[in-house]
């Protein structure tokens, strides 16, 4: 049996988002559809296993107490530079962001969502995609939003995967992954919004939902719930043509 941690390139103590980044790195560079490569098959079965088992709770604790030995840890020289301790120190927005995905990558996700919030309600102007490339922000985003759906922060999860979407549709890049990022989008509008946020923050996730391109199907569900949002709000003129476009949207 192959040493599944050593596959897919993570730790033994890896979180599950480390396990899903490094899964979904692995398999953008050997998919035979992606590469044209089928000569690497055999690696990328490999690749899907491991993570299969590592991704799964209880075969990733089988998987363990059968076959990895742990492995002493080194004993870090007392004087090694703490780059955890230095960006925490420091207050412009772009350690901030470097401090927020470094946490996430950590083990200290309830202080990467945290700092994140902090941030968004004390700088209106602070936004993450600003301090790194396009690829490391859709994959921490991505993983953030997850960790921010968790805590039930459902309206700034959206927020970071439509940030996602449109720079994927701007720049190809999550590939077989992108319908993972629609299907989980489309789970927080269908599931986390309609009376679980304010009615105002609401009609705002919808209509930023009319714009990513989901389809005609959901954005006339996105139109009756505006519809809906409207209602209660007691603007019944609004609420009608609303419901009006969902109609004529499916027609």
């Amino acid at each position: 049996m192959k040493d599944f941690y050593k596959v897919l390139g993570v730790r033994q103590d890896a979180t599950l988002a480390e396990i899903k980044r490094a899964y979904r790195e692995k398999v953008k560079n050997l998919h035979p559809d992606l590469t044209g490569d089928i000569t690497r098959h055999e690696e990328f079965n490999d690749v899907v296993h491991a993570y299969r088992v590592l991704s799964d709770e209880r075969q990733r604790s089988i998987f363990d107490e059968g076959f990895f030995v742990r492995m002493k840890k080194n004993v870090r020289n007392a004087e090694e530079f703490d780059y955890y301790k230095w960006l925490k120190a420091r207050e412009d927005d772009e350690s901030r962001a470097k401090f927020i995905f470094y946490t996430l990558m950590h083990n200290k996700e309830d202080e990467a969502v945290e700092e994140f919030k902090r941030m968004q309600m004390s700088h209106a102007d602070f936004s993450l995609k600003n301090y790194f490339t396009r690829e490391d922000f859709m994959d921490y985003g991505y993983i953030l939003a997850e960790e921010l759906v968790i805590r039930a922060e459902y309206y700034d999860a959206f927020l970071l995967l439509e940030q996602i979407i449109k720079m994927e549709y701007s720049y190809r890049y999550f590939y077989i992954f992108f319908p993972e990022v629609i299907n989980f989008t489309l789970s927080i509008l269908k599931r986390n919004i309609d009376g679980v946020i304010s009615d105002e923050l609401a009609l705002d996730v919808y209509e930023r939902a009319l714009d990513l391109e989901l389809g005609k199907t959901n954005d006339a569900m996105f139109l009756r719930k505006m519809s809906e949002e409207y209602r209660r709000l007691g603007d019944l003129a609004t609420s009608e043509i609303c419901l009006r476009e969902a109609v004529k949207m499916l027609e």
